[in-house]
């Protein structure tokens, strides 16, 4: 690939995506548009690609872009915070900047790889599969599903054409620190540990997530450019983690012994107990086995955040 473009490259994901195609893909001119809503400058420190300040849904592609022949979409975009209820900025934006996107990408063809979200499975448990029916919990669900919706459409009208979605499950990793509240669970438990207090986290913590850290989720984003077919592939670890384990796979980082400060749940009736992505599909179609553990990549992503810095060099 010579010539990317990466939507949202500022923001958690996107940045990490953004400098692991600059190391392997060194000729490559690569182009960030980020409006910088949920991104920050900092993530994209040693990035020398170009970067457009501009809202992805209200940005004039032909005028920005022109003919601008890309190799590649990597489309990251978003309106993240899932406790934003204002539905029509999140279905507006989300959704529009996504068909402006694609109204450009159509004109050549360029395949494009979006962020999906596990979300979209709303309340339902135990193992999700691609071919479970959407039951969006929110409007951010909502409006992810949407884009599900479009990708197929679109793709209907050129079955040529390879659109491919990930659907990410619970993402951590270093570059996230600035997502503040809208943080992993992750981050938001090492957080109050390290400031010496006890990690709170509803009765019994024994709910359980996909947590997949951040170097998996660039490897099969990166794999999706080469789909053998336009399709939504799941990206997690494969593995439902506890939040009690969580807590004791930080501790065993931090060498601490912070027990949980359990308290009751207001959002029980409509609150997820249990979410992991079944992988067969994504490994059988990109290629994709999970490198990192719940305990592996927690126990990394911890000694970078140690070494006083959080962020990281990709390695290609």
């Amino acid at each position: 690939m010579r010539n990317i473009l990466v939507t949202g490259g500022a923001g958690f994901i996107g940045s990490n995506l953004t400098l692991a195609l600059q190391k392997r893909f060194p000729e490559a001119v690569i182009t960030v548009v980020d409006d910088f809503r949920s991104g920050d400058f900092k993530n994209l420190r040693g990035f020398y690609g170009d970067i457009v300040a501009a809202d992805i849904s209200r940005l004039d592609w032909n005028r920005q872009f022109g003919e601008a022949n890309f190799d590649a979409v990597f489309h990251m975009a978003s309106i993240t915070d899932t406790t934003e209820h204002d539905q029509f900025l999140q279905v507006h934006d989300n959704v529009e900047g996504f068909r402006a996107l694609l109204n450009y990408a159509a004109v050549n063809l360029i395949p494009v790889v979006y962020a999906s979200s596990a979300a979209t499975y709303g309340m339902a448990s135990g193992r999700m599969s691609e071919s479970q029916p959407p039951r969006p919990a929110n409007v951010y669900a909502f409006s992810k599903t949407h884009l599900d919706n479009l990708a197929r459409i679109y793709n209907r009208m050129h079955p040529s054409w390879r659109i491919v979605g990930v659907r990410y499950f619970n993402v951590y990793g270093p570059r996230e620190a600035h997502k503040k509240a809208a943080a992993s669970m992750i981050y938001q438990l090492y957080s109050q540990m390290k400031a010496g207090r006890r990690p709170r986290v509803f009765i019994a913590g024994e709910q359980k997530r996909d947590f997949v850290y951040i170097r998996d989720v660039v490897d099969i984003t990166i794999r999706a450019i080469n789909a053998p077919d336009s399709a939504v592939y799941n990206c997690g670890s494969g593995h439902a983690f506890s939040f009690n384990e969580v807590i004791a796979a930080i501790n065993e980082a931090l060498g601490t012994h912070y027990e949980p400060d359990y308290f009751e749940n207001p959002y029980a009736e409509f609150y997820q107990s249990h979410t992991e992505a079944d992988l067969s599909i994504t490994q059988k179609c990109l290629g994709y086995q999970p490198k990192y553990t719940p305990e592996a990549g927690i126990k990394e992503y911890i000694s970078i955040l140690e070494s006083g810095d959080g962020f990281f060099d990709f390695i290609p």
